[in-house]
């Protein structure tokens, strides 16, 4: 078995949400790249009672290895040391020689500043010198130092809350004798992602149950599926011995859903449609997404070189004005069709000199729509070169949901586009 881990994350402003939590997933990420398998994160507020509490159920999982971030503070709400070394049957006592250097950093920080009383200020940030009996010290980033915990039951290892004093003790934790020890357990896991648009979660689970009987060593993989902007993500994560099972799924899925099977390496929609653009040039033309597909297209990376600009037309003069779409078009089809939505695309490549374009025209709601166009309702036209690509979806949500919905299969029509793969 692995060497196991768990994270606890100390602070009542993180349990409450007004700061959100930045170390949990960093850690997580750090403790797969060493191979050791993450059991539990856990948040809790800053009382000795709770953090013990969160020490005792990990250390009762048989973790080897716990990790707290937060709570090394001058201040009285600050007692994650503390805890930590009663918990562990250790006395506190003062590292002088750390007292001396946070208290060169405090005279860094403070300098000449008028009115402070630095004796009073070394004396509030004595306790960040008091450490465990027998732990190993981390020097501070900040004014905290961090401390290691080794022993009987699982190694401890205590860092501060701010991400940019954890993160680089985090390092020095790990070349520590007792962590090494601790997770000498460790097996270099693997991890793959798969992205899937246009197929249900329903039609995975139901392949992945198939899998389940027709794969040798499936019980091996770690599947994980998820659900984010309309797309299909599907992370695998697996020891090396069971690379053949792996394989084998992926072949399953690829011959299942091989239409909806957009990325083997885990690259996104972005990624791909930014590679594919290089040596076009493209605009866009929006009525319900609100500018929402050309800000993506110009937050991804080397996108700009290609984005020529982009035209916000709610209005139906504004489509006439701006993108030469004939109002008689607009009366006779309504302004969400796919007459429409041509026009205004071909009214994009027009104005903005591109060979590429992407339209949208929908009915977001809360209202107006109608038994025929009802709310959710979206026409979509895509040009790359001689390829065209036209669309009316159904998307459901809320205004929010549907403008987000519509701007991802935009870009899956424009990455189709692109690839030479029209109506």
């Amino acid at each position: 078995m692995s060497a196991r881990a768990g994270i606890i994350v100390t602070g009542t402003e993180v349990l409450t949400g007004r700061v959100q939590d930045r170390n949990g997933p960093w850690l997580a990420d750090q403790l797969l790249e060493l191979g050791v398998e993450l059991a539990h994160i856990t948040i809790c507020g800053d009382r000795p009672r709770d953090i013990t509490a969160q020490l005792r159920f990990l250390a009762d999982e048989g973790v080897d290895l716990i990790v707290t971030s937060g709570g090394l503070g001058p201040t009285a709400d600050d007692l994650t040391v503390a805890t930590v070394a009663e918990f562990c049957g250790r006395e506190l006592a003062l590292d002088v020689a750390m007292e001396e250097r946070i208290a060169a950093i405090l005279r860094r920080l403070i300098g000449d500043r008028p009115g402070v009383d630095f004796d009073a200020v070394r004396a509030a940030n004595r306790k960040q010198a008091m450490v465990p009996v027998g732990a190993e010290v981390l020097a501070p980033v900040g004014t905290a130092p961090g401390v290691v915990v080794g022993g009987d039951g699982p190694t401890i290892v205590v860092l501060p809350g701010p991400p940019r004093e954890l993160q680089p003790m985090w390092h020095t934790a790990v070349a520590t004798e007792a962590v090494q020890q601790a997770i000498s357990g460790r097996t270099q896991y693997r991890q793959e992602m798969l992205r899937m648009f246009g197929l249900a979660e329903s039609g995975l689970a139901e392949t992945l149950r198939e899998a389940e009987g027709a794969i040798a060593g499936f019980d091996a993989l770690e599947i994980t599926t998820c659900l984010r902007r309309g797309e299909l993500e599907i992370v695998t994560r697996y020891e090396p011995d069971a690379a053949d099972a792996y394989r084998d799924l992926v072949t399953l899925l690829r011959d299942r859903h091989g239409a909806t099977l957009y990325s083997e390496d885990g690259t996104t929609v972005d990624e791909q449609v930014a590679g594919l653009l290089a040596g076009h040039r493209i605009a866009t033309a929006e009525s319900c997404t609100a500018g929402l597909l050309a800000a993506r297209l110009a937050d991804i990376p080397g996108c700009s070189d290609y984005f020529a600009g982009g035209v916000v037309s709610y209005s139906n003069e504004a489509k006439a004005e701006m993108l030469n779409v004939d109002p008689v078009l607009i009366a006779e089809c309504g302004a969400v069709s796919e007459p429409v939505v041509e026009s205004m695309v071909n009214g994009a490549l027009y104005h903005f000199g591109a060979d590429t374009a992407v339209a949208i025209s929908g009915i977001a709601g809360p209202d107006g729509g109608s038994p025929e166009k009802p709310v959710g309702t979206v026409c979509f036209a895509v040009r790359a070169g001689s390829v065209a690509i036209t669309r009316t979806l159904l998307l459901p949500g809320n205004r929010s949901d549907i403008r987000e919905r519509a701007t991802t299969v935009a870009m899956h029509l424009l990455r189709r586009a692109l690839t030479g793969v029209g109506d």
